[in-house]
């Protein structure tokens, strides 16, 4: 067991894409659930704990398979890596290659922002482009335009991002104008601008927790970065950063993802820790659709049945707008939501797969470009699915919960990716839901039409 969360160790077998989840839906929840740390957080703080050449202490660190991955091309790099319980050492003292390898790389997109650390920290990098969920294009424009900015020589060339900085100085100051305020490129010129000489000021920064985190993780090790959380941020380069002991904020997606669990269920639920403040949007929507949200404590979170559901328009936006990752679940939620929602997606153009699977339960929901309109129904009926990307697949599993009757969740690969033990917290509050190992059958098709054949763990 794991004492820090009182979750048993989950190992992230390499058998994770032949498992299946089996939901058996129509129970109601009830309890507390420990939110992790925010994913989002824990990928970029180990790409800035490249900047540190001593020792990073890294707490409430999220068990993910891409935690694990990022882990992984850390310790390509040369770097020493320890991961227990939700504790994660990391020492860059000796950094012995700047190329990152490539197959890690294309699998996980948050790696590709150490571009700026390594950078920052060497003076050369090369780095694969990323990989990730195929939810639309994320151009790395953004971060080459930033790190020639502050002067180095950038170059893509077969599917590498080659940097240096010439003479084997240091990267400079800049001011640094981002055409959309993308997280991505937000932090990866804040962590290549905190060794940089002079002073760097990043206009239409994304605004994200996330990016505020990751300022004050390195401020905690002597970096100068001011305004993180805002759209402008300033960073005064300093020589090196220290040893550092931080603890990573709870991850507002889960929370997100949990409340909309407690309202698809009409169930009664506590979450913590969170921070509300970084759920504006998400809470006042819960709230608006009919929802009751109740802050128990500063750090804690009670949601309460409703009677009836009510349709909403939603539509996603950057931080601190609604954001994309919950649009998902949301539509999960508002196909048992008497009347019609429109749900428009904003940020990214390829987000809107799961409505196809939503369908495959007894949901009602066309799709138009960009645009969701979902009617409710009375009720979701179980039934083979498969997810398509993170998000979609919590979406599908959310959808199950509340399904009358059994159902078949495929793509765990892509849950495990962002979610700590999703099953088990879930199973932990009264759902019916158990991870089994599927056998390939012969005829049975990988969409589920002939239920598989399963054997539980």
């Amino acid at each position: 067991m794991n004492p820090s969360t009182s979750l048993p160790d989950a190992k992230l077998a390499p058998q994770a894409d032949s498992s299946v989840l089996q939901i058996f839906g129509g129970h109601r929840l009830h309890g507390h659930v420990k939110i992790s740390g925010a994913k989002n957080s824990a990928l970029v703080i180990m790409a800035g704990a490249l900047l540190c050449s001593g020792d990073c202490h890294i707490r409430n660190v999220p068990l993910l398979a891409d935690v694990e991955k990022m882990g992984q091309v850390l310790s390509a790099l040369g770097v020493k890596v320890s991961h227990q319980g939700d504790i994660l050492d990391i020492n860059a003292s000796n950094i012995t290659t700047s190329k990152a390898p490539y197959e890690l790389v294309t699998q996980l997109r948050a790696s590709f922002f150490a571009i700026g650390s390594i950078l920052a920290r060497l003076g050369v990098a090369q780095m694969p482009l990323p990989g990730g969920c195929a939810i639309g294009a994320r151009p790395v424009d953004l971060h080459v335009r930033g790190l020639q900015a502050m002067g180095a020589e950038v170059q893509i060339e077969h599917g590498i991002c080659n940097a240096y900085v010439p003479n084997g100085g240091r990267l400079k100051g800049a001011k640094i104008y981002l055409d959309t305020p993308s997280v991505g490129a937000t932090e990866t010129l804040m962590m290549a601008a905190t060794l940089a000489d002079g002073e760097t000021i990043i206009e239409n920064a994304a605004r994200e927790p996330e990016v505020a985190d990751l300022a004050n993780f390195c401020n905690a090790m002597g970096a100068k970065i001011h305004g993180a959380g805002t759209s402008v941020i300033t960073i005064e380069g300093v020589p090196q950063l220290h040893s550092v002991d931080y603890s990573i904020i709870p991850d507002r997606i889960e929370t997100g993802t949990f409340l909309v669990a407690g309202a698809i269920t009409r169930s009664d639920i506590l979450l913590s820790p969170v921070v509300p403040d970084h759920l504006i949007p998400v809470i006042a929507k819960l709230r608006e659709i009919g929802v009751q949200i109740i802050e128990e404590a500063p750090d804690c979170l009670r949601i309460l049945p409703a009677e009836t559901l009510k349709a909403t328009y939603i539509e996603t936006l950057p931080h601190p707008g609604f954001p994309t990752d919950m649009q998902a679940p949301f539509m999960a939620l508002l196909t048992l939501a008497e009347g019609d929602s429109i749900i428009n997606e904003s940020v990214f153009e390829n987000r809107l797969r799961h409505a196809s699977e939503l369908n495959r339960l007894g949901a009602d929901i066309r799709v138009k470009g960009n645009t969701a309109f979902v009617r409710g129904v009375p009720n979701l009926s179980g039934a083979p699915v498969i997810g398509t990307d993170l998000r979609a697949s919590a979406a599908l599993v959310l959808a199950g919960l509340a399904a009358d009757g059994q159902t078949t969740f495929q793509g765990l690969h892509h849950l495990d990716r962002g979610y700590d033990r999703l099953d088990i917290k879930l199973q932990q509050l009264g759902a019916k839901i158990k991870r089994v190992n599927e056998v390939s059958t012969p005829g049975v098709t990988s969409n589920g039409s002939t239920p598989p054949v399963t054997i539980a763990n």
